[in-house]
């Protein structure tokens, strides 16, 4: 193409069909309450577009319908009062229960190799993922930083983690 040629093959599509899964995603998303009902929105959101059908979360969350969109009817919430038995339950089930979370032997994102049953676990705004859950997990992995502040904003943390996640089962 010659230099000041545009290139107008490219074309905008809106709203192509979703990939279609081989089999249902094995991830479960796992969080507290959140001081913000936009972090819960987003994440709800998140998960609808990478397929992921199961949160449970505790406390009293609102989801903003204008936030999660079509995820709403996508994602089955659950509500707990406490998140350390439903924690126990599902490793009992076989799933392996990972905090996204800083910690003394946190694995870096970027290298950790997903199991297929998982459970996320996300830890609040403010105070990242409290004493008694992170009894329950079986490992943590936290995002690098480069910068400050020290860490990520907990929906987008999630958004990073869960698309590594779908980029290790691209298929389900």
């Amino acid at each position: 193409m010659a230099g000041d040629e545009i290139d107008n093959s490219l074309q905008h599509v809106r709203h192509k069909p979703p990939t279609i899964l081989d089999q249902p995603r094995e991830l479960i998303l796992a969080c507290p309450q959140f001081n913000s009902n936009v972090n819960v929105s987003r994440i709800v959101r998140l998960l609808g577009c990478c397929g992921v059908t199961r949160m449970i979360i505790s406390g009293r969350n609102k989801i903003d319908p204008d936030i999660a969109r079509d995820a709403i009817q996508a994602v089955q919430l659950e509500t707990r009062s406490s998140l350390p038995p439903v924690l126990k339950r599902l490793a009992a089930e076989g799933y392996r229960i990972v905090g996204l979370e800083q910690t003394n032997r946190s694995h870096d994102l970027m290298q950790y190799k997903f199991e297929r049953r998982t459970v996320l676990v996300l830890g609040s705004e403010r105070q990242g993922i409290t004493p008694d859950v992170l009894a329950c997990l079986h490992e943590s992995v936290e995002i690098p930083v480069w910068g400050m502040p020290y860490s990520y904003n907990v929906a987008t943390a999630a958004t990073m983690a869960v698309y590594e996640y779908c980029r290790q089962y691209p298929k389900g």
